[in-house]
C-alpha cells in the first residue's frame, strides 16, 4: 500500500505527486516546497525547477497564512499569484503551495473586448431589475 505523506522535510520527490495532481486538475503555473527543503515549479504540463522556492513561498513559510500579491521579484515577478500554507491536524507549518491567482490576474476588459455580448446582457439584465 502506497500512503502520501508531508512533513516539514518532504523533499520534492515526495511533494511531487501533490503538484502533478493540483497542476493536472488546475492547469496553472503550480508550486510547493516543504518547511526545511525547496519543492517543484510546475508548469505546462512539466516540472520545470525541482530545487524551487520563491518570494511569496518564503513569506508564507514565516507567516504562516494565506498571501495573495504581486511578487517584485522571482520568476512570477509582476504576477498575481497565491500562496497557502499547508498544516498538520494540529496547525503545525508543515509547507506552501503556490498559484498563479486567475482571479486577480483576470483582466475584465480583454473578456469584454472578446465578447462584447457580455455587455448587452448585462445592460438587459439592468434594465429587468428597474
Amino acid at each position: 500500500m502506497i500512503c502520501l505523506k508531508i512533513c516539514q522535510d518532504s523533499t520534492s520527490e515526495d511533494l511531487k505527486p501533490i503538484a502533478e495532481a493540483v497542476h493536472s486538475l488546475l492547469g496553472i503555473p503550480t508550486t510547493i516546497r516543504s518547511k526545511n527543503f525547496h519543492g517543484i515549479r510546475m508548469e505546462k504540463g512539466q516540472i520545470i525547477d525541482d530545487d524551487y522556492t520563491g518570494p511569496v513561498l518564503e513569506e508564507v513559510l514565516e507567516k504562516n497564512e494565506v498571501i495573495r500579491k504581486v511578487p517584485m521579484d522571482g520568476v512570477y515577478r509582476g504576477k498575481a499569484v497565491v500562496v497557502v500554507p499547508i498544516r498538520s491536524n494540529d496547525g503545525e507549518l508543515l509547507g506552501a503551495l503556490g498559484l498563479v491567482d486567475l482571479v486577480a490576474a483576470l483582466d475584465i476588459l480583454s473578456v469584454f473586448r472578446e465578447y462584447p455580448d457580455i455587455v448587452g446582457e448585462v445592460e438587459d439584465a439592468k434594465k429587468r431589475m428597474s
